[in-house]
């Protein structure tokens, strides 16, 4: 069983140091290749990644900038594993995580599976926060990876795996600038194919460094989920909507609470002391508790603001598709 591992990388040469020297430390480091794609970085990775050619089997492509999918797929087409693995530049691999997909694969074969992510011990107090907020039943309803969960789980692609050749049949990732891993895990289980979490492969992973950019990326996952509703008739759930109905309905038990009664302020302070309790009993760090009550909130209102803005523009208004924070995404 051999694995392409495939890293898209965009103007992020710093973190995909990180991302190579976890590989390196692979218990079963002989099973895989590793495929970096330069999506037209203005800042490319070249020279940093280069001791790394030494110690892993690792191969470096450019293309003009195309987004994420694009550049994955431009690595798929130079892979030779039965099986390609899609990682994040911004994730750290568990030196076991090969192991546990070999064992998993063993025992029960997919067609295209996923990991969940975790919260590194050396992450900042607001990566920890941020990671929180994202894996958390309470704010994702359990849908990325977690044991209880409000909807099916579809691999993502800061950690997701497939054959090559099913990776092929469905014809690999769409250019779509958001949810494109959403969407092709959902052609991947329409066209029958079996797909599945393995629980242990998990990754850290550490997404955003402060809570502007986070805001961002999680106002376009909230206009990516109307997107894959239009594409595919019946994926759109009541776990979706509940980002929406809280950033409307947050505001205004206070709105409620400074016109009506103070009374409304026992729900609206309930929440980020759920939150509170949760996150310390998770992290056992009361600064990243803090931080995630926050971050919570920023996750759900980011994602309802755009998921609400996406349904006006593109389902009431008819209008095509579009993302913000095209030249400040990672600002």
């Amino acid at each position: 069983m051999q694995f392409s591992v495939i890293i898209p990388i965009y103007n992020r040469p710093d973190e995909i140091v990180e991302l190579l020297e976890s590989l390196t430390l692979q218990s079963a480091k002989s099973v895989f290749e590793v495929i970096i794609v330069e999506d037209g970085s203005a800042t490319p990775c070249k020279d940093v990644i280069e001791p790394y050619f030494n110690q892993l089997d690792l191969h470096y492509y450019t293309q003009d900038n195309q987004g994420p999918g694009p550049a994955r797929n431009h690595g798929a087409a130079k892979a030779k594993g039965e099986y390609l693995i899609f990682f994040d530049s911004d994730c750290i691999i568990p030196s076991n995580y090969f192991n546990h997909v070999m064992e998993h694969l063993d025992i029960q074969e997919l067609d295209c599976f996923g990991g969940p992510d975790e919260s590194h011990p050396f992450f900042t107090p607001i990566q920890k926060a941020i990671s929180y907020s994202m894996t958390s039943p309470i704010t994702t309803g359990g849908i990325r990876g977690g044991s209880r969960k409000m909807d099916k789980f579809y691999p993502r692609s800061f950690n997701l795996g497939i054959k090559k050749q099913i990776f092929e049949a469905v014809n690999g990732f769409a250019h779509m600038r958001f949810g494109e891993d959403l969407d092709l895990s959902m052609r991947t289980m329409k066209s029958g194919y079996s797909v599945g979490l393995i629980q242990e492969a998990y990754v850290y992973h550490k997404r955003r460094t402060h809570f502007k950019a986070f805001f961002k990326q999680v106002f376009n996952s909230g206009i990516a989920r109307i997107d894959l509703s239009l594409l595919h008739t019946g994926t759109l759930k009541p776990v979706h909507l509940l980002p929406s109905a809280f950033t409307i309905g947050y505001p205004l038990l206070l709105f409620l609470a400074i016109t009506l009664s103070s009374w409304f302020l026992i729900p609206f302070l309930l929440f980020p002391g759920i939150i509170l309790i949760d996150a310390y009993y998770r992290t056992r760090q009361f600064p990243v508790a803090i931080l995630s009550t926050w971050a919570s909130l920023i996750q759900l209102t980011g994602y309802g603001s755009g998921f609400i803005k996406a349904f006006w523009i593109r389902v009431v208004k008819g209008k095509g598709s579009f993302h913000n924070f095209a030249k400040s995404f990672y600002d």
